[in-house]
């Protein structure tokens, strides 16, 4: 592997690309029509930047349980590519870089709520909560459901109650989302002594908690609709989404196979991503219904405008 390849993948691109489209929503959300593209590029570069650095330092804290489990001991570090110091480096660079540009660019509220973010994930909850609780991903998914919020107020300068309602979505998307792989991968937790559910209540008692939540996310999808930040096509977006979910939730009480509770890990990342789509479509969709009105209201057929200025002569 390359050197640039090995720094590459202590970004976790995949799962860094949802934290920028998540927070790319959040501008456009926040936006009558197109963000300022100040705001789109340097918002989205900044906050891309922090979430890599909370990932290089997510590898570097991980790197005695990366090296146990299976699916992670080929990393840059527990496989001999990297140096503990060249990581450590890398995140620091990183993490200023995304201050900096933040500050600079954007605003401070944005830096300063990104900042925060990045310590909540990197040091809090792979520092600490990860090994000291089963509720270790509860607790500590509220960094990983900041970058919607980050990305509003990168255009608006401030929080917004609707800014926050996308936080909480993911913030209860993130439990049954994250369990469905904690079950599938139960034996690496275990061999690397992190306390995650199914290791430590068992893999039948995870699952209800998975429904559980499953069954909480969806009254939590509902909300953007009944507090009308969105309209009638997002809650029918919602509802099928969420039924799908409810099925797969349903169905891993009682699995065809092991692998489905990867099934279900893949289909909450779908989920995820269809969902905010519904509301960035929805969005666009009521300005346009918003402004037809207006737009008719100002038409007026040529012969029609030559009656009234006649019937005004007369």
């Amino acid at each position: 592997m390359s050197g640039w390849r090995r720094y590459w993948e202590l970004t976790k691109p995949r799962v860094v690309a949802l934290i920028v489209f998540t927070a790319v929503v959040g501008m456009l959300l926040a936006s009558p029509g197109w963000p300022p593209w100040r705001a789109l590029v340097f918002g989205s570069l900044g906050i891309w930047l922090a979430a890599a650095s909370a990932a290089a330092i997510n590898h570097l804290v991980d790197q005695r349980i990366d090296a146990v489990m299976a699916r992670t001991r080929h990393r840059p570090l527990p496989a001999g590519a990297l140096r503990p110091r060249q990581v450590l480096g890398f995140a620091l660079l990183l993490g200023v870089l995304s201050m900096l540009l933040l500050t600079w660019q954007v605003n401070g509220l944005t830096a300063v709520l990104t900042f925060a973010s990045l310590i909540g994930y990197a040091v809090i909850y792979t520092g600490f909560l990860k090994r000291a609780t089963p509720q270790n991903i509860v607790i500590g998914g509220l960094a990983g459901a900041a970058p919607p919020a980050l990305g509003w107020t990168a255009v608006t300068g401030q929080l917004d109650p609707h800014a926050l309602l996308l936080v909480l979505i993911i913030f209860v998307w993130t439990p049954p989302h994250f369990w469905a792989l904690a079950i599938y991968r139960r034996e690496d937790y275990s061999l690397a002594q992190v306390p995650m559910l199914p290791v430590t209540h068992g893999v039948e008692f995870t699952r209800w908690h998975v429904l559980a939540y499953t069954i909480l996310l969806v009254i939590v999808s509902i909300l953007p609709w009944l507090t009308r930040m969105s309209g009638p096509f997002y809650l029918g977006g919602a509802l099928i989404l969420g039924a799908g979910f409810l099925y797969y939730a349903i169905r891993l009480l009682r699995p065809p196979g092991e692998r489905f509770a990867m099934e279900v890990f893949n289909y909450s990342i779908i989920y995820l991503m269809a969902l905010f789509g519904f509301l960035l479509a929805d969005h666009y969709l009521e300005q346009d219904a918003a402004t037809a009105p207006a737009a008719l209201l100002e038409f007026r057929p040529l012969d029609t405008a030559a009656d009234a200025t006649a019937d005004g002569q007369g």
